[in-house]
């Protein structure tokens, strides 16, 4: 499978090479009173990771079915998005996402931009 991902018809769609992934550890502490302080992962994925990637410079028909496709999920419904792993077999790793911000950017003439957050989500 190719890095990105389909959209409402099948189509996949591959963010540009500049993206970004954030990677956010949740911690449970308690800190006494003379300095010591215990620390806790919390929960059993308390990697909270986020992904920021664009779509620039695009013909306008690509962006407006990327942008239908966010506006149908709704921030709500997870898609898969695949990632470059070098850890698995075959160097790329099929994770869950949902997409919690996106915007459009009206670039000139034809050509659009669109930039989007995804939040990784563990749900089968």
């Amino acid at each position: 499978m190719a890095l990105g991902f389909q959209d409402l018809g099948s189509v996949q769609r591959i963010p540009d090479k500049n993206f970004t992934k954030k990677v956010k550890p949740t911690v449970l502490k308690i800190q006494f009173g003379d300095g010591y302080e215990q620390r806790v992962a919390e929960g059993i994925n308390s990697l909270k990771e986020t992904y920021s990637l664009s779509f620039n410079n695009r013909p306008k028909a690509e962006i407006d079915d990327i942008v239908a496709f966010f506006d149908n999920k709704k921030g709500t419904t997870a898609f898969n998005y695949t990632i470059p792993d070098s850890n698995v077999g075959g160097g790329e790793r099929t994770i869950k996402v949902v997409c919690d911000d996106y915007n459009q950017k009206y670039a000139y003439d034809s050509f659009y931009s669109c930039s989007a957050t995804f939040r990784r989500v563990y749900e089968p």
